[in-house]
């Protein structure tokens, strides 16, 4: 019989991992309309349809707890600029200078910026066996966008798009530890909405800029699809599973997960876009892995 510890690890565990695997199918999707919609212009419109989505579960909340969301303005302002602005802004900001394999292996330096934000500001212990785990899983990813040859990572070039990419990456480590931080007296799911929308009052003016020197762009049918999707998967349903797998296993831990967005990404890629799988992808793939499932037994 499990206990009720082990249940409460086993679901933060389990809701990481549903969390990782949708933000894979970012990079696809964002791969599919990144030509076409400005960078600013993608995070506000799926940002927008998550308020949409989120609004009738969370009105009534709101209208009762106003007064705490007020109170707490400072600490929401912050987890809003670095987990919705700055974070969903600068991946596709960087896709338009960086290669996607730049991209991977820089996003996956989460996890270490995760490790040391949690040692700075939470006390999280430090471990032989959490540093062995990063060290596996980080040598799995290295292999992954090498293709198992050494000599594309040190013949890999880098770009000012690599620069925000590691903003980003550092970004989303900090939403983490500060989401461990959040007031259990906000409701998960009015505090989700309340980051939506303060992240979207962030990006305004870099909004209306973009619209002045760009123009508005008139969706076609599939890029609408495609918001579509990245206001209900990437935004709604992966920063719930990501925010209720921190309060219940901790950043540190969840991040560890994190690593196998290459991984996913990989097997999507394999599925929707015809990709071929490689003997380096299942050696990857089993390393990362195998320093993920050993961070779970801390």
């Amino acid at each position: 019989m499990v206990s009720n510890d082990g249940y409460r690890v086993v679901k933060g565990y389990v809701m990481v991992l549903f969390a990782t695997l949708i933000w894979s199918g970012n990079f696809i999707v964002a791969r599919v309309i990144h030509d076409s919609i400005p960078p600013v212009t993608i995070v506000v419109m799926r940002s927008a349809i998550a308020v949409i989505i989120l609004a009738p579960f969370v009105m009534r909340s709101l209208y009762y707890e106003w007064s705490l969301f007020l109170k707490h303005i400072g600490y929401l302002s912050l987890t809003a600029f670095l987990g919705m602005t700055m974070c969903n802004t600068l991946v596709y900001v960087a896709a338009a200078s960086s290669k996607a394999v730049n991209l991977t292996l820089i996003a996956i330096s989460s996890p270490l910026f995760t490790i040391i934000f949690a040692r700075i500001f939470l006390q999280d212990a430090l471990t032989l066996k959490r540093i062995l785990s990063l060290i596996i899983a980080s040598f799995g990813v290295f292999y992954l966008v090498a293709d198992g040859n050494v000599s594309n990572i040190v013949n890999l070039s880098f770009t000012p798009g690599d620069i925000w990419m590691l903003g980003q990456a550092s970004s989303f480590a900090l939403y983490s530890i500060l989401v461990q931080k959040r007031p259990m007296e906000l409701s998960p799911l009015p505090f989700l909405f309340s980051l939506f929308v303060l992240g979207m009052m962030f990006l305004l003016p870099w909004f209306s800029w973009e619209i002045f020197s760009s123009g508005w762009t008139d969706f076609t049918e599939k890029e609408l699809l495609a918001l579509i999707y990245l206001g209900l998967g990437p935004s709604v349903l992966a920063y719930m599973s990501w925010n209720k797998s921190v309060a219940l296993i901790g950043p540190a831990r969840a991040s560890f997960v994190y690593y196998c967005l290459p991984l996913f990404s990989g097997i999507e890629a394999l599925y929707l876009l015809g990709e071929h799988m490689t003997l380096s992808h299942l050696i990857s793939g089993t390393l990362i892995l195998s320093g993920v499932i050993l961070s779970t037994r801390d």
